[in-house]
């Protein structure tokens, strides 16, 4: 959990910027010697005060030939799709052998790929070769919404109106308007559980003077503490007091790897009272976490880790 990154992504990320509305004034001062003069003559429009025309819209690049052919409706859900109260319309292309579905604050494993209503291929985990992993809470909204419907090893196309996707105007190479997903649910990764003392420190707790409290989860097998200045590899998950989870590399599946000085204060205190192996749950006073942090969206007040130590480098 360092300063500057909340840590969660995904492959599919809802990455929306927070954009600004600016409203410009345009009244001006009034004249006392309007009144008096005669009104402006009015004079046919020329070619020279005229509005430009706007240019025209780029020409989108040619498809790659080692792009994934889109499927035959690409430019609309058929009539035999579902369709859900938002919207969302899909079609079942391989049942499941599952019978577990993904909840929002799970993590999940996919392959995937992804064409604009013109059959073009934008992006695939397909293509690359790669499954994508993230947690199912941080992606699109058509995306949490749809793979909700979903059990491990069925495949599903997915129609899905811009309004649950990234809009009908965007930027910065997102794709706009409806888009069409064939998705292919490989497997399901449970959130991590809020902890039964999440609210507060239970009085087996230890504390230190600066105000962390922490007892250990499961002891450790080594015998090297790190310092402020070492690198270390962990596993952890983060909740607020009421149980909100903000945070996990866990759900994600993926170790996170930091200097210790680089994160905020609680870790860097916490972490160096551990050993490799060991697993301790910390709650950090929001002094020494966010509460001072201009990080926006950072969550404040005392915070909840459940960290396994995994390495020091």
């Amino acid at each position: 959990m360092t300063k500057s990154h909340g840590g969660i992504v995904g492959i599919v990320l809802q990455g929306l910027s927070m954009s600004m509305l600016l409203l410009i004034g345009a009244g001006g001062a009034c004249d006392r010697s309007s009144a008096t003069k005669a009104p402006p003559k009015e004079t046919a429009p020329s070619a020279t005060n005229a509005p430009p025309t706007p240019p025209p819209p780029p020409t989108p690049p040619p498809p790659n030939p080692d792009d994934i052919p889109a499927p035959a409706d690409v430019k609309a859900a058929p009539a035999d799709a579902e369709k859900t109260a938002s919207g969302l319309a899909s079609k079942v292309l391989t049942p499941g052998k599952g019978k577990e579905k993904p909840t929002a604050a799970d993590s999940v494993q996919v392959h995937y790929t992804g064409w604009t209503t013109d059959g073009r291929m934008f992006d695939s985990s397909v293509k690359r070769g790669q499954p994508a992993r993230f947690p199912l809470g941080n992606v699109i909204k058509g995306w949490t919404e749809g793979l909700q419907l979903m059990v491990v090893g069925e495949k599903r196309r997915f129609w899905i109106p811009a309004n649950l996707a990234y809009g009908e105007n965007t930027g910065g190479g997102r794709p706009s308007g409806m888009l069409v997903f064939d998705v292919e649910l490989l497997g399901i990764t449970g959130a991590p559980k809020v902890p039964e003392d999440v609210a507060a420190p239970p009085k087996s707790a230890k504390k230190t003077k600066s105000g962390i409290a922490y007892r250990v989860l499961k002891k450790g097998t080594g015998k090297e503490h790190p310092k402020a200045e070492s690198t270390v590899e962990v596993h952890y998950s983060g909740w607020q007091t009421d149980g909100k989870m903000f945070d996990s590399s866990v759900a994600r599946g993926m170790p996170a790897s930091f200097p210790l000085n680089g994160v905020i204060p609680g870790w860097t205190e916490g972490v160096q009272l551990m050993v490799v192996g060991e697993k301790t749950r910390f709650w950090i006073p929001g002094n020494l976490a966010y509460d001072n942090s201009p990080r926006p969206g950072a969550p404040k007040g005392m915070l909840v880790f459940d960290i396994e130590l995994l390495s020091i480098k």
